[in-house]
């Protein structure tokens, strides 16, 4: 740490600086002229340099200092810009007359974090009701572990063959290349998920209804956004994700909670509480937790009155390109005759995570109003990951890369259903495992899902409760356990520390079966 050494300084400048040292600290990451400009600065605004008072030349300072005399110009440059400082040919640099009073006054030392806390800032009420969401737990370092959920298997993914095509992008661009791009999105990445679609899910669209994002959870908020004014109702399942209500709740939304059950959204019972609603939310091909499909049936029903009230459905198709008996369902989409639904897809739960890469597929109504709102709010998705993932699907890698991810995830639901027979027998009966990167391990009535969520985690096991799904009384407890991101070793090792724990802290139904509950039947 150096200072002013008072004694070497003239009388004068002994007067200007005797309440007050600068201390650098030449170990610190601050540059030393910060060092230098923040110890003027507070001296300043504390009022031990007094107005109008001569300050050292910066050659003198710098000599004190026993740094260049360029730190401490450099610093001298930042407080004159500022207005802290001026400085008269001939005559030197003078502390300013015009620093406000109020700045003169103000505390140069800033509160704790903790001292902040207990006086809150204001925030909207939409702003009150999203910060009082049951926040998610924050993801395990450096990888997830069992049983993380909403985490493809990124241990088989083909990091090399994506190293490779990100470098030729790389090596081939011009400064061209380094301006802003099209608000949609790389019209090469929009046909290739318009083909895909086409191929995968039975969806017919064009490159133009496509509108590139960073992620699901962009999509829905972005939607609820254009969609939705403040007090309009909306439907969401009920148990349902909590990243789609957030983006309710972000729009203003009066929000119908709907239940499902074995077939889906209740739109029957939707229609009876909320017949007017702007805007539905469903993930109709593996529903967010319970993994239940919407049944055809439902799905006209839904689409029907959709179409004869003008309300739209925001459907999201998260993980259903992950089914291990027969061809994945033909999307909502795909039987909309009237243009009434909104297809949000992602591409961070099929290749990894870190990509950042989401869309939504608009009806043609919406592509311009739509398309205006992301020229002023984000301009556009990251260029070279969308570039490099257009090689990746129009070269044939992507198609590849899923069969491979299907069967990883299909050899890890069989290790989990195996694991949990031999090691939590009577204790959690899993739900449908069909689909997906994740099941339900239901519980017996009555038990308290949290307090097993707790003990799991003091265990090294990652069990999310699925009761912070639910809005309103949880009418069956269970864990939600994904399987997709950890390996099957893990996946065993982790099921019998659950098994331990669900040993000490579940009583086994008496006639050996689950009680019946409205979510799922029992096996």
């Amino acid at each position: 740490m150096f200072s002013w050494p008072l004694r070497a300084l003239p009388e004068a400048a002994i007067f200007v600086i005797t309440d007050f040292l600068i201390q650098l600290d030449p170990a610190s990451r601050q540059p030393l002229h910060q060092q230098v400009y923040h110890g003027i600065r507070e001296a300043i605004l504390s009022g031990k340099l007094a107005a109008g008072i001569r300050i050292p030349s910066s050659r003198r300072l710098a000599e004190y200092l026993a740094v260049s005399r360029s730190t401490v110009l450099v610093a001298f440059e930042q407080l004159v810009a500022e207005g802290y400082i001026q400085g008269t040919v001939g005559s030197g640099s003078y502390v300013a007359r015009q620093v406000p009073d109020h700045l003169l006054r103000a505390p140069v030392d800033r509160p704790s974090t903790a001292a902040a806390l207990q006086s809150p800032p204001r925030l909207s009420e939409r702003g009150q009701d999203l910060a009082s969401l049951r926040p998610a737990r924050p993801l395990p370092v450096p990888y997830p572990r069992a049983f993380w959920t909403g985490v493809p298997p990124v241990d088989v993914f083909p990091l090399a063959l994506w190293s490779r095509l990100a470098a030729r992008r790389l090596r081939a661009m011009t400064t061209a290349d380094l301006y802003h791009g099209p608000s949609a999105g790389r019209p090469g990445l929009r046909q290739a998920i318009v083909t895909h679609l086409a191929a995968a899910r039975g969806m017919h669209c064009e490159p133009d209804q496509v509108l590139i994002l960073s992620s699901a959870q962009e999509a829905l908020e972005f939607a609820c956004r254009l969609l939705l004014d403040p007090g309009e109702r909306a439907w969401m399942e009920n148990p349902g994700w909590s990243g789609a209500r957030g983006a309710l709740v972000g729009a203003g939304a009066r929000i119908c909670y709907v239940p499902v059950d074995a077939a889906g959204i209740d739109v029957t019972q939707g229609i009876a509480e909320a017949p007017q609603a702007r805007v539905v939310y469903v993930s109709p091909s593996h529903q967010y937790p319970t993994g239940t499909t919407l049944s055809l049936e439902r799905r006209m029903a839904l689409l029907n009155w959709a179409s004869e009230t003008g309300a739209w459905i925001l459907e999201d198709d998260y993980d259903s390109e992950f089914r291990y008996s027969g061809r994945p369902l033909t999307a909502l989409h795909g039987l909309d005759t009237a243009s009434r639904v909104l297809y949000v897809g992602t591409f961070n739960k099929t290749v990894f995570p870190a990509l950042r890469i989401g869309y939504l597929v608009l009806p043609p109504s919406l592509v311009q109003p739509f398309l205006a709102a992301r020229r002023i709010g984000g301009q556009h998705a990251p260029a070279i990951e969308q570039v490099v993932l257009t090689d990746f699907m129009t070269e044939g890698h992507y198609v590849r890369h899923l069969r491979r991810s299907r069967a990883a995830c299909r050899e890890r639901r069989d290790t989990l259903v195996a694991a949990i027979e031999r090691h939590a027998p009577g204790l959690l009966e899993l739900g449908d495992t069909d689909t997906g990167l994740h099941t339900v391990g239901w519980l017996p009535k009555g038990v308290d899902d949290v307090a097993v969520s707790e003990a799991a985690a003091r265990n090294g096991v990652m069990a999310t409760p699925i009761s912070g799904s639910w809005v309103g009384a949880c009418e069956r407890p269970g864990l939600i356990l994904g399987y997709a991101g950890v390996r099957p070793h893990e996946i065993t090792a982790a099921a019998r520390r659950l098994g331990e724990v669900l040993s000490g802290m579940v009583v086994r139904p008496t006639n050996g079966a689950f009680p019946a509950g409205s979510i799922l039947p029992p096996l």
